[in-house]
């Protein structure tokens, strides 16, 4: 099942740079090791924002929940997820 997934960041302001750089970090890493195994499919950063676009593609509304929430941003995101369906027009 594809979701897209509109993800916007908000760092404290008084978060410590070596805090902000550690998580960012960890951050990189789970989300490409999710995009090797086929579920983060597209990861599209939204120009002048701090924000990005991105298609998940899951078994399960709960899978994709566990995804979220095990990103380490987590906490500092607000998020907008929307339920996908092939269109009946697409030649994909």
């Amino acid at each position: 099942m594809l979701s897209l997934v509109r993800m916007d960041v908000r760092l404290p302001h008084d978060m410590p740079v070596t805090l902000a750089d550690q998580i960012k970090a960890r951050e990189k890493e789970y989300s490409q090791e999710l995009q090797r195994q086929g579920k983060w499919q597209q990861l599209h950063r939204i120009v002048g924002e701090y924000a990005n676009y991105s298609i998940f593609d899951v078994d399960s509304h709960d899978e994709l929940h566990t995804i979220l929430s095990g990103l380490p941003l987590f906490p500092y995101m607000a998020m907008q997820v929307t339920a996908l369906a092939r269109h009946p027009s697409s030649i994909r």
